[in-house]
């Protein structure tokens, strides 16, 4: 009686053993494991931070020779802050105002002008202004390369939409050639 117990341990052992043989033979060749199919992954690009900071001083730049105190915000393409400068005298509110500006810009991948006419009361798309950090005025603009959208840029403290957004551009015009490379 014991022998048999011990032999039916043995075979126990065996079949274990032949079990965990054959999966790690299935794992090391592939057949268990999940593959990864041509649709299941995608690469983005991003802006690195030394170009971003190059845009937000070519920005900064724009608006002081223009005589603005501003803040200069970029953000990567989901909308993450990568750099943010505000000029000595640029109100406390550009902070803000310049992060969510570059945000919709990124988040819409279309200028912050141009969501704002489009949005406009009695416009279809007009319920867009109530959704939280959207800045349906002037400066922010999508940041571009090879078609599409690499981050945004966005000028808040000048007088008006038209002249954050001629800054923005600024610094868009001072690193495009370094991003159609």
């Amino acid at each position: 009686m014991e022998e048999d117990k011990e032999a039916e341990g043995v075979m126990k052992q065996n079949r274990v053993l032949t079990a965990m043989v054959f999966t790690a033979s299935a794992l090391s060749a592939g057949l268990l494991a999940p593959q990864a199919s041509a649709g299941a992954l995608f690469e983005t690009r991003n802006l690195t931070v030394e170009t971003a900071t190059k845009a937000a001083q070519a920005a900064l730049a724009a608006c002081r020779e223009a005589g603005y105190q501003v803040g200069v915000a970029v953000v990567d393409r989901a909308g993450v802050p990568q750099v943010f400068l505000r000029d000595r005298f640029g109100g406390a509110h550009t902070v803000g105002m310049a992060i969510d500006k570059a945000w919709t810009a990124a988040s819409f991948r279309i200028p912050t002008s141009e969501l704002g006419r489009e949005t406009q009361a009695g416009k279809e798309m007009s319920g867009i202004r109530d959704l939280p950090r959207v800045i349906a005025a002037g400066g922010g603009v999508p940041i571009e390369s090879a078609g599409s959208t690499v981050g945004a840029i966005a000028v808040s403290g000048a007088p008006g939409g038209d002249a954050d957004e001629a800054c923005a551009q600024a610094g868009i015009d001072a690193i495009q050639f370094d991003i159609e490379l």
